[in-house]
């Protein structure tokens, strides 16, 4: 009998091989390259990205008309030196980039693979015609004047390099304060720029051939965004009024309303052109683009308001004043760009899809939005549209469930073409990706949240371990289909191995996060104020519990960043729902983590709220807390202190919790080398099956 017994299960199980597709390794999921920073050159018609290809990053490069990318510049390791800030000189024959990440508070580089020489942060740059990089200098934020000369900043302060010569770069400016936001006039005779004193910001202006510096309209309010008008004469910019309340993670649906200033150049006199009006809207919230007011045909300055509770594009003239709504709808604008001749706005949207992301066109002085990427395939996902200088093309980044993040050119009416095909590798498993499917899910206090279920996609049986994802930010939105932050693409790509291996994944989107409406991102009592997203965590829970190919005794949780917070959260308050969970740099006492995104907050001064914000918080619950826990850390984490974990460490310790640990010295937040990704992902992996396979 035992014989035949086996014989017939073994005879199963090669039927079930046959049928389904084999399981993929996290090498061949984590190792499709990943594209950033899409940006148009000035003239010619060329675009230029840069790739993250399993920790190498290069600047890459399109041409039209053929608009065949290749690799330009020709780096070899992973090696963990990040590069960013990618800028075209105005003649489009250079693209500058920034090489390496900025210090941390104690001055340190990243070094996430311990280099003994150590590392810094250089600007860069390079011909499109091929040859070797030449660093300009250390710093970062570039901006290229039309006499080829790059201003970018160091230390706070303003220095320059010509591009075309081996001059050592100088100090262009020395003033108080720290410098952001660099952008020359288009004559090349001024410099315009952010300089943040901490608790207030001005604008500046500095006179290359005066070698003076002036400052717009000064007062004891927060300046920002500066924006050039064509012809050079006058700079619009955005005016927070002043507040000396500061408090980060916890909802904020109104303040003293924001405004829009346009000052004389050279006057320095400002005068006010538009404001918000009080109430939804009046605290100011930023769309992802090069600058959140753009100068665009008729003098009519383009800026996002979230007047009735979504994220709009509106239009005001600078002579004039008034508010167009551009956008209107309930969905939410991301990506933000003008066509060359500022006659249109293209942008990104989750209109009539609010899960995934689309570009839309629309003109600058008004009428209806006009779908370029909707109508193609409901199922694709694109961002971060560039114009060509001609006109003639928009480049994107585009994905779908099975698919990631590539970049792409649209011609006219056609469909988005490939830059790169072949640089995707020939072993990435496409095929076998699930397509996760849409479900509305309730928060134990009943809000309604959209999610994102994995199905097994290689597995038989009638019941299946879980899995609860949740991202981190919180301003975050995960999609049905691969991510356009790098981050994410990262844990779409854990999610689809771990539906691979068997599991039920159910990637949440939970109150405080972005894509559903003002009042949905700033939720009552969220984060350090209540933390009313662990109604969020424990809907999740249930709604697996209650799924008839779940096994409700194996249900675990995973997360990064604010996604390790709710991962924490779950695993200290309900362990007799949640079996086990990984945490990866997660907060886990909101005092420590406000501290260091505001030095000046002292919980001993503001006892209330320090009260409020440790109830808020994981460490509040770890007498409940009973499931074990995979910590991942690295102890150079800019965003959430290492402390984070050292404290909960020690904590359940002391309870007899079990615990595990893998800590990256010298790596960041957003780890910088491929092969920690994968090892924190094995790790993750290996935890997860020992506890609920």
């Amino acid at each position: 009998m035992l014989p035949r017994l086996a014989l017939f299960l073994a005879c199963t199980a090669s039927l079930w091989a046959a049928k389904l597709p084999s399981p993929f390794s996290l090498e061949q999921v984590l190792g499709s390259p990943f594209p950033t920073e899409l940006r148009a050159a000035p003239t010619g018609g060329a675009v230029a990205w840069i790739v993250n290809a399993r920790g190498v990053r290069n600047v890459w490069i399109a041409e039209a008309p053929g608009y065949l990318g290749r690799q330009l510049t020709n780096y070899t390791e992973d090696d963990g030196m990040e590069i960013s800030d990618l800028a075209w000189s105005p003649d489009a024959r250079t693209l500058v980039y920034v090489r390496g990440d900025g210090t941390n508070g104690k001055g340190e580089y990243p070094n996430p693979i311990s280099e003994p020489a150590g590392v810094e942060q250089n600007v860069s740059a390079v011909s499109i015609i091929g040859g070797a990089p030449r660093a300009l200098g250390v710093g970062s934020h570039p901006a290229i004047s039309p006499d080829q000369t790059a201003a970018f900043v160091f230390k706070g302060q303003i220095w320059s390099a010509p591009l075309d010569a081996h001059a050592k770069a100088v100090q262009l400016i020395h003033a108080r304060g720290s410098a952001s936001q660099l952008r020359w006039a288009r004559d090349g005779t001024r410099l315009v720029f952010d300089s943040d004193r901490v608790d207030h910001a001005f604008i500046g202006v500095y006179s290359v051939a005066g070698k003076s510096l002036n400052f717009l309209d000064p007062s004891a309010d927060r300046d920002s965004q500066p924006e050039w008008s064509p012809d050079g004469k006058q700079i619009a910019f955005i005016r927070e009024p002043a507040s000396r309340y500061a408090f980060f993670f916890g909802p904020k649906r109104t303040a003293e309303p924001w405004s829009i200033r346009v000052a004389d150049a050279t006057s320095g006199k400002s005068r006010e052109v538009w404001h918000a009006d009080p109430g939804q809207g009046s605290a100011f919230f930023p769309v992802s683009a090069t600058n959140q007011l753009l100068w665009a045909k008729s003098d009519r300055l383009i800026f996002p308001w979230e007047r009735d509770g979504w994220m709009h594009l509106y239009a005001t003239s600078v002579r004039e004043g008034g508010a167009t709504l551009l956008t209107p709808g309930d969905f939410e604008v991301e990506h933000v760009t003008l066509t060359p001749d500022g006659a249109h706005v293209i942008y990104s949207s989750n209109q009539d899809d609010i899960d995934r992301r689309h570009i839309w066109k629309v003109a600058v002085d008004g009428g209806a939005p006009v779908a370029v990427t909707a109508a193609t395939k409901s199922s694709q996902i694109e961002w971060e549209p560039a114009v060509t200088s001609d006109g003639h093309a928009i480049a994107v980044l585009h994905s779908d469930a099975q698919h990631p993040a590539r970049a792409a050119v649209i011609v006219g009416t056609a469909l988005p073409r490939d830059l790169a095909p072949a640089s995707m590798p020939p072993d990435f498993p496409s095929d076998a990706m699930a397509t996760p499917e849409l479900v509305i899910l309730s928060g134990a206090d009943g809000m309604k949240l959209h999610g994102q279920l994995f199905l097994p996609t290689s597995h038989a049986g009638p019941k299946h371990p879980a899995v609860v994802f949740f991202h981190g930010g919180s301003r975050r939105q995960m999609l049905l289909g691969w991510h356009y932050m790098f981050y994410y693409h990262q844990a779409y790509a854990f999610n689809q191995y771990l539906a691979s291996q068997g599991y039920v994944v159910l990637s949440v989107n939970y109150r405080s996060g972005v894509g559903y409406g003002l009042n949905f991102r700033e939720a009552v009592d969220y984060g350090a104020t209540g933390g009313s997203e662990y109604n969020d965590v424990l809907g999740a829970g249930l709604y697996l519990r209650g799924r008839a190919d779940v096994d409700p005794a194996r249900i675990g949780l995973w997360g990064g960043s604010y996604g390790g917070y709710m991962t924490a959260m779950g695993l200290a308050r309900a362990s007799d729902l949640f079996a086990a969970g990984v945490d990866l740099h997660g907060v886990h006492d909101w005092n420590l983590e406000i501290t260091n995104f505001i030095p000046s907050y002292d919980p001993e001064k503001r006892v209330d709220e320090a009260r409020v914000a440790f109830n808020s918080s994981p460490m509040a619950f770890v007498d409940t807390w009973r499931s074990p826990v995979l910590l991942i850390h690295g102890d150079d984490d800019r965003n959430v202190p290492f402390a984070e974990t050292v404290m909960l460490v020690e904590a359940l310790r002391k309870r007899h919790v079990p615990i595990e640990q893998l800590i990256f010295p010298d790596e960041i937040h957003d780890l910088l080398v491929h092969r920690h990704w994968l090892e924190a992902y094995h790790a993750a992996d290996s935890f997860l099956a020992r506890y609920l396979q």
